[in-house]
């Protein structure tokens, strides 16, 4: 640890603010992304999300902020948000229908028996793509930031002990 950092002082207001907004920016990152009851969204929560875990991590440092967000569940948050909107195209293709056609898939699946094609179509399109693209870009977000972290860490000869 160098010497610059050995003198940084915890804040105390700053902690307590942190602890108190981190649950309602991850609850506002939700909404943005699929609350708002129309298609898009995804990429601005996700992006909210990160932030929030961002603003966790610089406030208590990266050993606390790995401990939110391990790796293990960074890359599951990754391989999950490119499974939900990757699948739609594939569950597209499955019905044969072309890839840029998945607004008209709904109308092959069986739920749409019950609760009607816009009802589907909405599913589809407005939560399973858009929180896709907001995990996968949460998980990207803050996997680039712990990686620029540790970089500077171990350019500033931190990581070496």
């Amino acid at each position: 640890m160098t010497a610059r950092r050995a003198e940084h002082r915890r804040d105390v207001v700053i902690e307590v603010t942190t602890r108190l907004m981190f649950p309602l920016i991850l609850l506002f990152g939700l909404y943005v992304m699929i609350g708002t009851g129309g298609t898009g969204g995804g990429f601005q929560g996700g992006t909210i999300l990160a932030a929030g875990f961002i603003l966790y991590i610089t406030v208590f440092g990266h050993e606390k902020g790995r401990e939110k967000m391990p790796e293990s569940v960074n890359a599951l948050f990754k391989s999950l948000g490119l499974f939900f909107y990757n699948g739609a195209g594939w569950i597209c293709i499955l019905f044969s229908l072309a890839t840029a056609q998945w607004l008209n898939m709904p109308a092959f699946w069986p739920v749409t028996d019950f609760v009607g094609v816009p009802v589907a179509r909405s599913f589809l399109v407005g939560y399973m793509i858009s929180v896709g693209i907001g995990l996968t870009v949460m998980a990207s977000f803050v996997s680039q930031y712990f990686d620029l972290a540790w970089k500077e860490e171990d350019e500033m000869g931190g990581g070496e002990e």
